[in-house]
């Protein structure tokens, strides 16, 4: 059953690959506990009694506020599948209260940290590798895109005349973005170079050894470039992203904006974006202000 839910979501609801691997290796988990605790219970019927154990059980293995909602959201979806197909007529879930999650604000670059990064002349080369690396890094910080957004993009989704690119985001829905001038400058000089050095492919990036890129690899180069201008443990993609989003808020671009741009579906998840920006002006009256 669970692997029929995770077709589902592959196919109907088109869930990335990291979001399924997520959900089944949560659901299995919990297929685990009731096993050891019943043999006879089978995940598809399970009672609210069985749930709420797993999450004591979860809590006492201190597991993380946020790790075990996101486990009981993963049940929750799949009950709820269950009731779709007509397996079941209740949510055993439903009644669950999981522990209260504390507000986690986005991880940024500082603006001095980002224009470092850029501006030195010496942080990247200019051989096709060091080329690659600032307009990977370079379409991060200017569009906020997603990691498997970076990956996937194709030759053929960038238009150097309208300066915008073509993006297949969450769920297949496509947005086209806009590129800022030093993004389409980084890009058109190293797609020359890869051309002159008789390197071929349809993909806008590719490694060092010609492949397609994996999400492995633009992490090191992410986390080796941010940690040469920021002391952030946290050095991913999405810190990029998250840094993107609260420049442009600093700046004076609207809500709405910054939501079409990142590919949200609400306008909730782009607001988490206003607290960076309200901390970070406290941050500066209280280092400022005589009375701060």
């Amino acid at each position: 059953m669970i692997l029929s839910f995770i077709d589902y979501l592959h196919i109907e609801r088109r869930y990335s690959p990291h979001t399924l691997t997520a959900y089944r290796s949560d659901l299995e988990s919990f297929e685990s506990f009731i096993k050891e605790d019943d043999l006879e219970t089978n995940i598809q019927d399970v009672s609210t009694a069985h749930i709420r154990s797993w999450v004591v059980y979860l809590l006492e293995q201190d597991h993380a506020s946020r790790t075990v909602q996101r486990k009981i959201s993963s049940l929750k979806g799949f009950f709820k599948y269950l009731r779709k197909i007509g397996y079941r007529k209740d949510n055993p879930v439903r009644v669950i209260n999981g522990p209260k999650v504390p507000k986690r604000l986005p991880t940024t670059v500082e603006k001095d940290g980002m224009a470092m990064l850029f501006e030195s002349d010496e942080m990247f080369g200019e051989d096709l590798s060091g080329l690659r690396d600032r307009a990977l890094l370079t379409l991060f910080y200017s569009t906020g895109m997603r990691l498997a957004e970076v990956i996937s993009s194709k030759l053929a989704d960038l238009s150097y005349m309208d300066m915008t690119l073509r993006v297949i985001g969450k769920r297949d829905k496509e947005r086209i973005i806009p590129l800022s001038g030093p993004a389409i400058a980084g890009i058109k000089s190293y797609l020359e170079l890869r051309d002159r050095e008789g390197v071929h492919s349809d993909l806008l990036f590719l490694t060092d050894s010609a492949e397609p890129l994996y999400p492995k690899f633009v992490y090191r180069k992410v986390n080796h470039y941010l940690g040469r201008v920021s002391s952030l443990s946290k050095r991913s993609p999405h810190v990029l992203r998250h840094t993107f989003a609260t420049h442009l808020l600093e700046n004076g671009a609207e809500l709405q904006s910054i939501k079409e741009i990142l590919g949200h579906t609400n306008l909730a998840a782009t607001q988490v974006y206003t607290h960076n920006s309200i901390e970070r002006l406290k941050k500066i009256h209280g280092q400022a202000h005589p009375k701060g």
